[in-house]
C-alpha cells in the first residue's frame, strides 16, 4: 500500500513516515498544500493523510480540488482543530476520516487500516494465486502448510504482483509505487528484491514463478511443467 503524507511540520512528517514504513507501507512525504495536490494528482496512492493547516493550500482545499479532479483515494485529515464545524467541513470536502492532534500512533494506524479496508468496498485480507497465499495483515507468504514472513519491500512488491497475476508490472512502476518519486535508489534494487522473492517462493514449493520480461518488467505466473 502506498500513502501520501502531507504536514508542514517536518518533524511530524518524518515521524509519520517512519511509523508507516515500519508498518510495511510505502510513503511519500510533502510539507505544503501545493505539493500535496501535485503529488496526489500525479501519483497512484492508496490513501492520503493530510494536515489541515498547511502553507500554500490548506488540507481541506487540497482535498476539494482533488475530488473535483476525480482523485478518489481515501483521505484522513489531521488537525489541531477539534470543533464540530471543522470536522464537518473536512468530511464535506471528501475526507473519509478525521483525527485531531495530538493523537496516539496506534490509533492513527488503526484508522488508516480501516480507511483502506473500506476502499472499493473492502480490500481482501488475503491474496491467493495457485494455492500461494499472501496474508496482508501478518505479512506472511504461505503454501501447503508452510509459511515465511516477508520484509517490507518484498511484501509490497509481491502484493502488486499478486493483485494482478499474469500482468507484467514495469520496473518503473515498482520504483514509483514502492520507493517513491524522490528516491535516489538505483533501479537494480528491483531485481535484488525479485531475486529474494523467487527464492522464498521456490523454498515453499509453490507452483508459481516470477517471470522477467526483458526491458519491461516482471510477471507472476503458474509454472509450466
Amino acid at each position: 500500500m502506498r500513502l501520501l503524507i502531507a504536514d508542514d511540520d517536518k518533524d511530524i512528517a518524518r515521524a509519520l513516515t517512519v511509523l508507516f514504513e515500519h508498518s510495511n507501507y510505502s510513503v511519500d512525504a510533502v510539507y505544503n498544500g501545493n505539493d500535496a495536490y501535485d503529488y496526489a494528482l500525479g501519483g497512484d496512492y492508496d490513501g492520503l493523510v493530510l494536515d489541515v493547516m498547511m502553507p500554500g493550500m490548506d488540507g481541506i482545499t487540497v482535498l476539494k480540488k482533488l475530488r473535483a479532479a476525480g482523485v478518489t483515494a481515501p483521505a484522513l485529515l489531521l488537525t489541531a482543530k477539534s470543533e464540530v464545524e471543522d470536522r464537518v467541513a473536512g468530511l464535506d470536502a471528501g475526507a473519509d476520516d478525521y483525527l485531531p492532534k495530538p493523537f496516539a500512533a496506534n490509533e492513527l494506524l488503526a484508522r488508516v487500516r480501516a480507511m483502506l479496508r473500506r476502499r472499493e468496498q473492502f480490500c481482501r485480507d488475503v491474496l491467493e494465486f495457485e494455492g500461494l497465499t499472501l496474508d496482508l495483515s501478518a505479512f506472511e507468504l504461505s503454501f501447503g502448510g508452510e509459511s515465511t514472513r516477508l520484509v517490507s519491500r518484498e511484501f509490497q512488491m509481491l502484493e502488486l504482483l499478486m493483485q494482478s497475476p499474469g500482468t507484467v508490472i514495469s520496473t518503473d512502476h515498482f520504483m514509483e509505487r514502492i520507493w517513491g518519486w524522490d528516491s535516489d535508489v538505483e533501479v537494480s534494487i528491483v531485481w535484488v528484491y525479485i531475486s529474494n522473492l523467487r527464492k522464498k517462493i521456490e523454498k515453499l514449493g509453490a507452483p508459481v514463478h516470477i517471470r522477467a520480461v526483458r526491458g519491461v518488467g516482471y510477471c507472476l505466473e503458474r509454472k509450466v511443467s
